[in-house]
């Protein structure tokens, strides 16, 4: 499957493993703002956050994601989510519109394009976390290790694994 290549699948574990540290930093920085970028070496992590304290959080990520606790890789506040209800409702607006030449045709669709709307984002609610389980992450780490937690500026850190 193509979500398997290792260059995918190593972006989807790292994802998890962003999500789950993030869920833990959250225990103890409520009210801080954060967010977090993975790629296939690993993840930044964006937030006031003191090294250690990520190294912890990282370190318990991953042993709770291994012991089968999947959910922490899932994140609310993810771009997967975001996306999903961005799109998913500007899909279905357009859905009607679409090769519709006369202007007064268009006015006439406006309140379906405005249901359809209206229905993709009651939609995609359960999509964006749907989408995050099957595609945008990996819950089940392999052998996935953390190799070091760099600060690269103020507010920004940069998590290496392999």
């Amino acid at each position: 499957m193509i979500l398997d290549l290792p260059l995918l699948l190593e972006t989807r574990r790292n994802h998890a493993l962003e999500h789950a540290t993030l869920h833990i930093l959250a225990r103890t920085h409520q009210g801080n703002n954060m967010g977090g970028h993975s790629n296939p070496t690993g993840f930044f992590l964006f937030g006031n956050f003191e090294t250690q304290d990520i190294w912890t959080a990282a370190t318990e990520a991953l042993t709770r994601l291994r012991s089968g606790e999947s959910g922490l890789a899932i994140h609310p506040g993810c771009g997967t989510n975001m996306a999903a209800t961005a799109l998913l409702p500007g899909f279905m607006a357009w859905l009607p519109l679409r090769g519709t030449k006369s202007t007064m045709w268009r006015l006439l669709l406006v309140p379906i394009a405005l249901i359809l709307a209206v229905a993709g984002y009651y939609l995609s609610r359960p999509l964006g976390p749907w989408l995050q389980k099957n595609v945008t992450t990996e819950a089940k780490m392999g052998e996935m290790q953390i190799i070091d937690i760099i600060p690269v500026r103020k507010g920004v850190h940069r998590v290496i694994t392999k």
